[in-house]
């Protein structure tokens, strides 16, 4: 099993989104091992985003990042990270197809609802950026035999 991070942006917290975004992840049988709700402070921002800092329009992720409410969440499933980032769809919801999760609920491309990690290191700092070992609450659904064989 694959663990991945991500985040319940303000504007999926704000525009009441959650509850769709995150029954499309169980449908597809991935797991939440992880849960919170937080408001990102900008040390934080700094930290998530340290890729970004010095780029030219960091000010305003940063404060589209800290302006409200968010939800950060551990996910686990067999190729979890492409599975979500897939789901996701394109980083604009302009540009991402229908069906996926921006294509169906974002036109921006600030305001694009989830982040996911887009890569195994990226969602172990991820990961641990957001949550301690004791707060993964790793677990097997008793439907889990109905989603994938038992050698997948």
């Amino acid at each position: 099993m694959q663990q991945t991070f991500i985040l319940f942006k303000p504007d999926c917290v704000q525009r009441r989104l959650m509850g769709k975004v995150m029954s499309r992840f169980e449908d597809k049988g991935l797991n939440f091992v992880a849960m919170k709700m937080l408001q990102i402070t900008p040390e934080l921002a700094q930290q998530h985003y340290a890729e970004h800092v010095e780029k030219s329009w960091y000010p305003t992720l940063e404060q589209f990042i800290t302006g409200g409410p968010v939800v950060a969440a551990v996910l686990e499933g067999l190729d979890a990270i492409r599975v979500v980032r897939e789901m996701l769809g394109a980083t604009s919801g302009l540009q991402a197809s229908a069906g996926t999760i921006r294509g169906d609920f974002s036109a921006s491309r600030q305001m694009n609802l989830v982040h996911g990690s887009d890569g195994p290191e990226a969602a172990a700092r991820e990961i641990a950026l957001y949550f301690t070992a004791a707060e993964l609450c790793a677990h097997e659904p008793t439907i889990t035999p109905w989603l994938r064989a038992a050698d997948e």
